[in-house]
């Protein structure tokens, strides 16, 4: 699968984040200071929302200090569904429940082996059923009616 992997700051964690994802089969592209560009979160978070909304990415992953600003800017894009996940469980509920497709994760709060897990979870979790597809299509709706001018 093709992954949009982006980040503010290059970090031991990003490094390991990186790797786990080339290890588990996955093309990387890589976004803001992990390929040498500026490290300006929002600018960030548009790069990887809009690399899966173009297609040129199945799915994102994102990291920056606490993870909210580049979940902001991701989310501001329409069919993005960024979440950030600080366990595996958030990840997998995320992923079920909520058919996210941009993985958030914090680089102060997240170790090296939670974020294993987050993504160990997060790529082996399927979307859920009838119910969870009435709720992502609500979101898609309310996107649709806010964020299209068609108040």
């Amino acid at each position: 699968m093709k992954i949009a992997v982006g980040s503010d700051e290059t970090t031991n964690l990003t490094g390991a984040v990186v790797a786990c994802l080339e290890q588990m089969g996955h093309q990387i592209q890589l976004h803001g200071a992990l390929a040498g560009d500026e490290g300006i979160w929002s600018a960030v978070g548009a790069a990887v929302g809009e690399a899966v909304l173009r297609g040129e990415a199945q799915e994102g992953v994102l990291l920056c200090w606490t993870g909210t600003g580049v979940a902001i800017a991701a989310n501001k894009l329409p069919g993005i569904r960024a979440a950030l996940c600080a366990d595996a469980e958030t990840a997998r509920g995320a992923r079920r429940w909520n058919h996210a497709n941009v993985l958030v994760m914090s680089l102060r709060t997240v170790s090296e082996p939670v974020a294993f897990e987050i993504m160990d979870a997060w790529f082996n979790t399927s979307f859920g059923g009838e119910e969870d597809a009435r709720n992502v299509a609500l979101v898609a709706a309310l996107e649709n009616r806010y964020c299209r001018g068609q108040q």
